[in-house]
């Protein structure tokens, strides 16, 4: 059986020292904000619009991306991290559809949520601070890259 891969985009988003995780109501896990890319979107490009639908923020991304001289083209900002995740299974066991995410790290002025219609209530995100990543019941890598793009946005700040 063939498995069936998309391209997926999540972002860290970090404000005042803690990131923005939200009860998913189909995987019963915190996660970032972020979901798939759009025909034609870039991963980045999917990212942002996923965290100004799912959380109406507008973040800037933390991008340390080296810039190429390329005279028709450009680099893109790279993801912090891109992960394979399992997403369902067959009876037999063979993995079935997985996700190829391009994770991001951003930065947000305000941690009032305000999500678009027919995305999640704003009471199902918090926002959560390192001792609180740490002292939670949250799935591991959620918590290493958490930490990883607090201490980033936090970097670019001082």
């Amino acid at each position: 059986m063939e498995t069936t891969r998309h391209h997926t985009a999540t972002v860290y988003v970090v404000c005042d020292g803690a990131v923005a995780l939200h009860d998913h109501p189909k995987l019963g896990i915190r996660i970032p904000p972020g979901g798939h890319l759009d025909r034609d979107e870039l991963p980045h490009e999917c990212g942002l619009r996923e965290v100004r639908e799912e959380t109406g923020l507008d973040p800037t991304l933390v991008d340390d991306t080296e810039t190429v001289p390329a005279p028709d083209g450009e680099a893109l900002p790279t993801p912090r991290h891109t992960m394979l995740y399992d997403i369902d299974a067959c009876a037999d066991g063979t993995i079935a559809h997985q996700h190829v995410d391009s994770v991001f790290f951003a930065r947000a002025d305000s941690r009032e949520i305000d999500p678009a219609d027919g995305e999640e209530p704003a009471s199902v995100w918090a926002w959560y601070t390192p001792a609180d990543l740490r002292a939670a019941d949250i799935d591991p890598d959620t918590v290493q890259i958490g930490l990883e793009a607090i201490e980033a946005v936090s970097a670019t700040s001082e």
